[in-house]
């Protein structure tokens, strides 16, 4: 697929900020207007609309969620979370829908959606906030605690709204509405702009269709919370904010759709994210005597043992010690640790993972013992955690000279073996280790003292 190039002009950001006036411009003619406020009440319609808006707000928390805690970025993260409230607040007000749930009118259910756009406003600019160093890892760890309690808040709305409880018992919904709906939309709007003019800023350093997509929803969100305060139930300036929600997501939705499917969230990240720097562990493992086995043995065949060691590989690294897997190619697995700033035990992970990777190997083997055999090189220190490549080919990684010794050391190791760095074996102050000896390492003026792993106690 060839690489989609959009070019950014003047022009091009005053004809983006007439279009986003234009709902604002609707609305206030249609409040001078009474006439042109035409009244149409059609509840499938209502029910279909807003519960698309919700699965596409939903759509876009899980994507943008999953992306957040496989990079570890905050600001994607808080990103995800402002849509997650959209979506669950918004299924609630399609519930509201009368005849769906309940057959009268219901404040709990009709609230739902200020409330869930307010809520939404404030994760918004707390992602535009510029973090690094420990509050990115801190604002990690809040961001499952937030969703957590989000989910909490939304099912608890749900509840009280079902059960009529007070004070979302009133049936008088738009009377009892209107001096909330005030309450809310002036903050919620103040932060939307906020967080646009952030965003904005941001996307004058390094223009994108992803931080111009973001721009605009934060925009037309603000503008359906003007539209909630001013609009009257069932006429057209009450549909018109249904409408701009609707579009804030699909602004969104389409430009996810356009971005390379690799690392589509790239252009949200934070700095630290895009080109940041950890203390971190990478271990390196490939099979000795693979080159060997591929020569004598059909292609079929070395296929179903490099699925089958990895099948079983893979897990122990990842699942159980908390591992990274960076890439695969052919024979090799690089796998890092502390990647994302939240794991300071970074060299006991990947010594644990080394050794369970072995273990886990040596299983295999012993059923084919003419399969090559695992050997694992781990190295510890500084790595620059960067995005490298263009569209079509972007990768998130780690490189350094961390990296490169990791790799020249995996290659001393002995077969069924896990060797480790003087710099990994320094975090490790009670594992057992037998010495290989000074090793001379490509690239490396002096040699390096590399050791063998045993165990990570002598208990």
């Amino acid at each position: 697929m060839p690489e989609r190039r959009f070019v950014y002009t003047p022009a091009m950001v005053v004809l983006t900020a007439l279009v986003l006036v234009v709902p604002l411009a609707g609305l206030v003619l249609l409040v001078q207007r009474p006439k042109l406020d035409v009244h149409w009440e059609h509840h499938p319609s209502h029910f279909w609309l807003v519960l698309i808006t919700a699965v596409l707000s939903a759509v876009l928390a899980y994507l943008t969620g999953a992306a957040a805690l496989r990079r570890g970025d905050p600001r994607v993260l808080l990103v995800s979370l402002a849509f997650l409230s959209a979506a669950g607040f918004l299924g609630l007000h399609a519930l509201a829908t009368p005849k769906i749930l309940l057959d009268t009118p219901n404040a709990g259910f009709t609230l739902a959606t200020p409330i869930g756009v307010a809520v939404a406003s404030i994760f918004a600019v707390l992602s535009s906030l510029n973090m690094s160093g420990d509050r990115v890892s801190a604002w990690v760890r809040r961001g499952r605690i937030l969703r957590a309690a989000l989910l909490t808040l939304m099912a608890l709305w749900a509840v009280a709204s079902i059960l009529r409880l007070p004070p979302l018992h009133d049936t008088a919904v738009p009377e009892v509405a209107d001096g909330i709906l005030t309450a809310l939309a002036v903050p919620a709007v103040l932060l939307y702009v906020v967080a646009a003019a952030r965003y904005l800023h941001t996307w004058w350093r390094k223009p994108s269709l992803m931080l111009l997509s973001m721009i605009a929803a934060f925009i037309l969100l603000a503008e359906a919370m003007v539209a909630m305060v001013f609009a009257t139930n069932w006429a057209l300036s009450w549909w018109e904010w249904h409408v701009l929600m609707l579009a804030a997501f699909v602004l969104v939705v389409v430009g996810v759709r356009i971005q390379w499917y690799e690392e589509r969230f790239a252009d949200l990240y934070l700095d630290d994210t895009v080109s940041g720097r950890r203390e971190l562990s990478v271990l390196f493992a490939d099979l000795q005597g693979f080159t060997t086995f591929s020569e004598n043995h059909d292609p079929a065949e070395v296929t179903t043992m490099l699925n089958t060691y990895f099948q079983v590989v893979v897990p122990p690294v990842v699942r159980r010690h908390g591992g990274d897997v960076d890439r695969i190619i052919g024979d090799a697995l690089m796998v890092t640790f502390n990647k994302r700033g939240n794991q300071p035990d970074h060299a006991a992970r990947a010594a644990a993972a080394g050794l369970a990777l072995q273990e886990a190997a040596a299983a295999v083997q012993a059923a084919h013992p003419n399969w090559p055999r695992f050997r694992v090189g781990i190295n510890s220190g500084i790595a620059s955690v960067s995005l490298l490549g263009t569209e079509g080919g972007r990768t998130h990684t780690v490189i350094g000279d961390t990296v490169n010794v990791a790799s020249r050391i995996e290659g001393k190791a002995p077969g069924g073996g896990v060797a480790i760095g003087p710099a990994t074996k320094a975090l490790l102050p009670d594992a057992v280790t037998q010495s290989l000896g000074l090793v001379d390492l490509k690239g490396k003026a002096e040699p390096v003292e590399v050791h063998q792993l045993l165990a990570l106690s002598g208990e």
